[in-house]
């Protein structure tokens, strides 16, 4: 079995680390994302900000494995995950969005994880927002969201994930950007060197970046023009 994390390829021994799990709940988020919620195995941990690949348990489709990070914080009785789908590709996510309650799936261990290490910049694209879903509610759980401030980037005003509570837990240190479609009620543009100096222009603090692999290593790379140091900057480990 084979674990995909950004556009890489990592061969992992996953024999009896697999569940079997049901399939609770299956619900629309945007037009291209669904929540999937899961029951969860008994003993099973996992960190925030962690993720598991999953697989439907059919047999034309139990190697067809797919990473996604957990938006569910451990001590919950259910496993919720928001993935994105690709209704015009005949693969995993299609099929998923086309399952129905009760329906069995693989679930491996955990793994990798964006570790919060304090206050900082989170910069998202798409639904590269997950890991930092679950980081923002483990804090907002514990009183602890302090002065954050999330940078997340769409292509329109649709394809925000989660804005009501993403609004609800931040407040005005969320700023959204959209990435293919002006509007006046947010910014417009891709995130460049000039957006990242205006919204983060505290280069101290952690900057924590989860998207597209392109996208992660062009924001890595402007982060460190800018004078961030790269020990500052949070990517999935």
């Amino acid at each position: 079995m084979t674990i995909r994390i950004y556009g890489m390829h990592v061969d992992i021994m996953v024999m009896g680390m697999e569940h079997s799990v049901r399939l609770l709940k299956l619900e629309t988020v945007t037009p291209d994302t669904r929540r999937l919620v899961l029951e969860k195995p008994p003993g099973y941990h996992y960190e925030t900000g962690a993720a598991a690949e999953i697989a439907i348990d059919r047999p034309e489709w139990r190697e067809e494995c797919r990473p996604f990070n957990f938006t569910s914080l451990e001590e919950d009785d259910e496993l919720e995950f928001i993935v994105k789908i690709y209704p015009a590709h005949e693969g995993v996510t299609r099929q998923l969005a086309e399952l129905k309650p009760d329906a069995k799936l693989l679930l491996t261990e955990p793994f990798g994880t964006i570790r919060y290490r304090g206050e900082g910049y989170f910069i998202a694209g798409g639904t590269g927002i997950t890991p930092f879903i679950a980081i923002f509610r483990r804090l907002s759980r514990d009183g602890n969201i302090g002065g954050n401030t999330l940078l997340y980037s769409v292509r329109t005003e649709d394809d925000i994930i989660l804005r009501a509570e993403l609004d609800r837990m931040l407040g005005e240190n969320v700023i959204y950007n959209l990435s293919h479609e002006p509007n006046r009620k947010y910014k417009s543009g891709l995130i460049d060197p000039r957006y990242l100096r205006h919204h983060a222009p505290d280069t101290s603090r952690h900057f924590y970046v989860c998207g597209p692999e392109d996208m992660v290593r062009d924001i890595r790379d402007m982060l460190q023009y800018l004078g961030v140091a790269p020990d500052s900057i949070v990517v999935e480990e």
